[in-house]
């Protein structure tokens, strides 16, 4: 059976974001559902947890908190088990960020932190808040069919679990599971390659050979965006005139103040597409830190020249070599003005360093805010861990996946030049470029969404996941003999193990 294009839904579930549209487009449309991936329940003075009604909740007899273990695949993200809850207990979406900015005691809980389901109750609190309150599908006719993007190496028991809560709860028309890296390689029209998920405190690298996840060379690195947030905060600090503005000497900030706010600046400085990331042939330092004396520049009274260099280089045009040269001067100093707060804050050629921790994980050492770790412990680098995942998969794969690096993420969503900055740190692991076989890595390349998505063209790689779960949906969906999804009519057969016979990368 096929179904019609209109009812399609695509669910992508992330370790921090859940993204969702309804319908294929003749162009493929950006997700129109985006949230963050956690729940919460109310709790009263006592620190009890509350129910819809607001009556505590009772706890469960002889429950025992699940221990998690250590890895670094385990986040510190909350997660807060509560066994006798039910789904209506919990808050989700623009109902647990109200309750959040009224003030209420709240508990977060992110379900998929980890890599795979903490809590099925929470998952399932999430997808029933994507298709019924955020797409409007009608559980008694349902007539969508759900391509589901998860985790890779999932357990089977995961895999069935999923497929009886979205038929037997959600009353699915279809159900097809699609891993999250085999997904984003589609994206960027590719079959092989490795895929660099950055999220929030971890960063996924997963290499694809013919549409299929190498998991035993899969890993995970504790390095993501908010350490990169933590270390720009940490290099703006030596910012004097930037500092003086947000904490003056006569009323100044406690140190944590200070520091969440920088943060919230850093944040807002990527997000506005404020950043890039310097290749390794480039660099971001200016002095001996890496930081602009913005307050000489006011004192010279350059200030405002500095601000418009790129505007006066296009004037001077017809200048004289000397004023040309005092362009480009002003113009490398590369200033920004941006409002922040109430502030109008004056930023230079440092803020560029965001991802420098990603790289070289070594400069979060001792920096506040970073657990400290032992070096036995320390996270690699991007560009060596990509090195072993490949140095691990067999010697004819490596040439196919060392030409197709794809790095993705939310970050780079806004900051431009990750996948160069990349290229240029694993170009030394090319081994004996000069003596070439037919199995020898020729060069690392680059991959990225093709320009021909129109409604992806401003997204950098971030939207990948789905972009490539609607491309899969499209096809599976529309194929009459396919055996890739799971209907009702295979559910009622044979239950939730349908879905293992149904998912390629199971088999």
């Amino acid at each position: 059976m096929s179904f019609r294009d209109a009812n399609v839904v695509i669910i992508e579930t992330g370790r921090t974001y859940i993204r969702a549209g309804l319908g294929l487009h003749e162009l493929l449309k950006t997700p129109s559902v985006e949230f963050q991936a956690r729940v919460g329940l109310r709790r009263n003075a006592s620190g009890e947890h509350l129910n819809s009604v607001q009556q505590p909740i009772n706890p469960a007899n002889n429950f025992e908190k699940k221990d998690q273990g250590s890895s670094s695949r385990v986040s510190s993200l909350p997660q807060h088990h509560e066994p006798n809850a039910s789904v209506n207990d919990y808050l989700v979406g623009s109902a647990l960020d109200d309750a959040l900015a009224a003030g209420q005691d709240v508990s977060i809980s992110w379900p998929f932190a980890d890599g795979d389901v903490r809590d099925w109750t929470q998952a399932e609190v999430i997808w029933k808040y994507v298709l019924f309150n955020q797409l409007q599908r009608r559980r008694i006719q349902n007539e969508s069919p759900v391509l589901l993007s998860l985790f890779p190496g999932l357990s089977r028991n995961t895999y069935e679990r999923a497929c009886q809560i979205f038929f037997e709860r959600f009353n699915a028309a279809g159900l097809a599971i699609l891993e999250r890296p085999v997904a984003q390689i589609y994206a960027a029209n590719s079959i092989n390659g490795v895929v660099v998920d950055i999220d929030e405190e971890k960063t996924d690298i997963a290499a694809i050979y013919d549409g299929l996840v190498l998991h035993s060379t899969r890993t995970t690195i504790p390095l993501g965006t908010r350490d990169c947030q933590n270390y720009l905060a940490h290099i703006l600090k030596s910012n004097h005139s930037l500092i003086a503005t947000l904490s003056p000497p006569e009323n100044p900030l406690a140190p944590e103040v200070l520091h969440s706010m920088l943060l919230e600046l850093v944040r807002q400085l990527w997000t506005d597409g404020q950043i890039k990331v310097p290749s390794d042939g480039e660099t971001a330092l200016v002095e001996d830190e890496g930081v602009t004396d913005i307050a000489a520049i006011v004192v010279a009274g350059k200030e405002k020249a500095v601000i418009e260099s790129g505007m006066k280089k296009k004037a001077n045009a017809k200048a004289s070599a000397a004023e040309q040269a005092r362009a480009r001067e002003v113009e490398a100093l590369d200033l920004l003005t941006v409002q922040f707060r109430e502030h109008s804050l004056t930023l230079g050629k440092e803020r560029h360093r965001l991802c420098e921790p990603l790289f070289d994980p070594t400069l979060l050492g001792g920096l506040p805010g970073t657990p400290p770790v032992s070096n036995a412990l320390r996270p690699l680098p991007l560009q060596e861990a990509i090195n072993i995942v490949i140095s691990q998969t067999g010697v004819d794969y490596r040439q196919s996946l060392w030409a197709g690096l794809f790095v993705t993420g939310d970050l780079t969503r806004h900051v431009k030049g990750i996948g160069v900055a990349l290229q240029s740190r694993v170009a030394p692991f090319i081994v004996a470029p000069d003596l070439q076989t037919e199995v020898q890595p020729r060069y690392a390349r680059i991959l990225s969404v093709p320009e021909y998505y129109p409604e992806y063209r401003d997204t950098g790689n971030g939207l990948a996941c789905f972009l490539g779960s609607s491309i899969t949906a499209k096809i599976i969906f529309n194929d009459n003999g396919g055996k890739n999804f799971v209907s009702k009519a295979d559910y009622a057969a044979r239950g939730p193990h349908s879905i293992i016979e149904m998912t390629p990368a199971l088999l």
